[in-house]
């Protein structure tokens, strides 16, 4: 985390119970607290510390395989609005279910425009603590054993999350809810740092309360070989954190060549034996991940169609649905599967790069 002065510290009231209070007009101590990396401990980063009598719940079980993680910490960005809510809940569970800190962060210079305040740069500081205040006791509400960091930064919220990114486990993003143009449903934040970022990005809309317990998690398996492997590492980590299972669906088209109009019900021969060669390398590409994850159901899904609609027919009795993009896409940020789930998904999507 950079220590340049970016960072703008806030003095607040902490949640009853929390030491360090202080009142208007006195002198407020200053309060360091742990960035995810490094002895250095910049202003504007306040940490809470969980209970000691809860603190084996931030840690892994010895067991857990943690090879799918970059950081260490879940972090949320918050933009101020009702989109923040749903996203804070999505984000301490996950940081409950596998044994990590919670990160809210939020820019003051990049507040949406139709905040009601002034102006000038200390009331939207002021609007910023108030935000970050809010979120951070909900995630303590929620679960009360987790660690929250609280950052306030005065740089835009696309460079301070992607730079973010590098060091978190996973980041969680709130969006308008399911609207006709994909972008107004994002928002330009939400898809440039889905993009950019390092770590796995997950999107929830405002009308999704939180990590709801369905019954399995969807990842979509297209890619064979390494370009696939991050993928794969993030949906059975994190299913195994959730003790769900995880539905592998893999869509295929026949060749240009293969003519199936007028196909009956009936499948015909050309038509079993490419579909047989699908269910077969779909098999072959998850048995490490079957080896090395024992404890997670595992449902095999091959059906002919276009991707995204595969995809989004898989998902109905899911928690998440994880797909992966390709890294340094341009002109396009993200891909036309990426921008489908996102738009039409009914439950949370997370986007992770194939690094």
């Amino acid at each position: 985390m950079r220590t340049s002065g970016i960072l703008s510290a806030v003095p607040r009231t902490p949640p009853a119970g929390s030491a360090g209070t202080s009142t208007a007009g006195s002198a407020a101590p200053q309060r360091a607290a742990c960035p995810p990396r490094g002895p250095v401990r910049p202003m504007g980063l306040r940490q809470r510390r969980p209970d000691a009598g809860n603190e084996e719940r931030l840690h892994p079980q010895p067991g857990l395989r943690r090879r799918y993680v970059m950081g260490d910490s879940v972090v949320v960005g918050l933009d101020g609005t009702g989109n923040s809510g749903p996203a804070v809940r999505w984000g301490a569970e996950e940081a409950a279910a596998r044994g990590l800190p919670l990160h809210l962060l939020h820019s003051w210079v990049s507040q949406p425009l139709n905040i009601p305040i002034a102006q000038e740069a200390a009331n939207k500081r002021r609007y910023g603590a108030e935000v970050l205040g809010s979120a951070e006791a909900m995630a303590l509400e929620l679960h009360p054993g987790i660690s929250v960091a609280t950052e306030e930064v005065s740089e835009e919220a696309v460079d301070a999350l992607v730079d973010r990114s590098g060091r978190a486990a996973v980041m969680v993003l709130g969006s308008r809810g399911h609207g006709a143009i994909a972008g107004f449903l994002l928002g330009s934040v939400s898809l440039h740092v889905l993009g950019r970022a390092i770590c796995p990005v997950v999107i929830v809309r405002e009308e999704e309360g939180g990590a709801d317990q369905k019954p399995e998690m969807v990842v979509g398996v297209q890619e064979a070989g390494t370009r696939g492997e991050a993928v794969l590492d993030f949906a059975f980590a994190a299913a195994e954190a959730h003790h769900i299972g995880v539905r592998a669906v893999r869509a295929w088209e026949a060749p240009a060549l293969v003519d199936f109009a007028s196909a009956t019900p009936t499948p015909s021969p050309e038509e079993e034996e490419l579909a047989a060669g699908e269910e077969k390398k779909l098999a072959d590409i998850l048995a490490p991940w079957r080896a090395q994850f024992p404890a997670v159901h595992v449902i095999e899904h091959v059906q002919r169609g276009r991707v995204a609609a595969v995809l989004l027919g898989a998902c109905s009795q899911a928690s998440l649905l994880v797909v992966g993009r390709r890294m340094q896409r341009t002109p396009m940020l993200l891909g036309p599967v990426v921008f489908a789930v996102l738009h039409h998904s009914p439950c949370p999507v997370a986007v992770v790069p194939r690094i």
